[in-house]
């Protein structure tokens, strides 16, 4: 991918060189997750951060593959990315978790324009010369609800941006931070900070040591007086409490691109159950478990239930693909049940394995694991519950 521009382009042809450009980026993938496969393991015993992976993301075309046709990009869909992840998933569910968020930066850029353009050609610019990962950083620790706690203040023409902000996917490495904050205005307004990773003023706390995506690197960020320039600011204004309908199909590729992730760790807890079946033979049988009634019947429920959970994420991102107003109103509800199913795939296979699955030799009990930490991307199911119930009741 070289992106080179950022003015429109349009006619059919740009469209097609666009999907053809999306195909060959695509083309790549498996060999991308066979290479992150190989390292999941290491990177999640130490927890330490995957920058071969996010390389040959970067080399693959991957890590751009959203960049909007009009900056020169392949343009990749919703449909383009959630594929990408569930690829990613089965191969390092931390490599997919970091990839997602600047997949879904570049994303919202090619919807809205929303960097200012100079900062944006930036971005565009780095990234040509390696892995430029980005991530919008929101989360803080006393919780969400209300205006955000770091504040920028007036430094002359410019921003002084002060407070911390937790769980910060990809935090040592990210090339740029969007930072939500509010102003110190007597009328405050909240907006996204646009800061550069090597800016002065930015702290790494290294915190992270969940259960699971040990690899992310989600540390927290604590930012002192950053500088941020006065024109790299995104949507500054004031809250009024409604959500704009950029915002809500934000969130449904947010939703749909987190739990593809959660799905490509279920295919790979599934093909490991396959093969552990086929080979295992207890002493007192003389047949493996995979002639077993009981067995052979418990997979096809979960082969089934990650059937239609895959095909209704990637059937979703095809209506908001679309431009489907209702696609968009469902996407809530579609992550909660995708990643119920793939919770309950992971689950069931280490059951159904005993203490081989559990053992640190196999790569089941990190996909347990992996699947069980990606829940903090999601709201809490009962908000998800009580907004389809919302529109359910009309």
């Amino acid at each position: 991918m070289t992106p080179t521009a950022d003015l429109p382009t349009e006619g059919p042809t740009v469209a097609e060189s666009a999907a053809d450009g999306a195909a060959a980026v695509l083309a790549g993938l498996p060999r991308v997750v066979d290479l992150l496969a190989a390292r999941a393991e290491e990177h999640d015993r130490d927890a330490t951060f995957p920058y071969q992976g996010i390389e040959a993301l970067h080399e693959s075309g991957l890590l751009t593959l959203t960049v909007g046709q009009r900056y020169g990009g392949p343009g990749g869909t919703l449909t383009d990315t959630v594929k990408v992840l569930a690829g990613l998933g089965r191969g390092d569910a931390s490599v997919a978790v970091l990839a997602a968020f600047t997949l879904l930066a570049h994303a919202e850029q090619a919807r809205t324009g929303n960097w200012p353009a100079a900062w944006y050609r930036r971005l565009l610019a780095e990234s040509r010369r390696g892995p430029a990962l980005v991530n919008a950083l929101r989360a803080e620790p006393g919780g969400a609800g209300g205006l955000p706690a770091t504040v920028a203040r007036r430094n002359g023409a410019n921003w002084s941006l002060s407070g911390r902000k937790t769980f910060c996917a990809g935090a040592e490495a990210l090339a740029w931070l969007a930072v939500w904050a509010r102003t110190d205005e007597p009328v405050p307004r909240t907006g996204l900070f646009l800061v550069r990773g090597d800016s002065p003023g930015i702290e790494v706390d290294p915190v992270w040591d969940q259960l699971g995506l040990r690899a992310s690197a989600s540390h927290d960020v604590q930012l002192d007086g950053v500088e941020v320039a006065a024109d790299a600011v995104v949507g500054l204004a004031e809250p009024d409490g409604r959500r704009a309908d950029e915002e809500r199909i934000g969130a449904a590729w947010h939703d749909l691109a987190l739990c593809a992730v959660s799905l490509g760790v279920a295919r790979s807890a599934l093909d490991w159950l396959v093969r552990f079946l086929r080979q295992r033979t207890p002493a007192n049988l003389t047949e493996p478990l995979a002639t077993l009634p009981r067995y052979r019947s418990a997979l096809g429920e979960m082969a089934s239930s990650l059937i239609g959970a895959e095909e209704l994420v990637a059937g979703l991102a095809a209506g908001i693909d679309r431009g489907d107003p209702a696609a968009v109103d469902r996407a809530g509800a579609v992550q909660l049940l995708a990643n119920r199913a793939a919770t309950a795939v992971v689950q069931q296979a280490v059951a159904l394995t005993g203490n081989p699955g559990l053992s640190r030799r196999h790569p089941l009990e990190r996909y347990l694991r992996d699947v069980l930490t990606g829940r903090m991307h999601f709201p809490p199911e009962e908000a998800v519950l009580e907004d389809v119930c919302r529109s359910a009741l009309g």
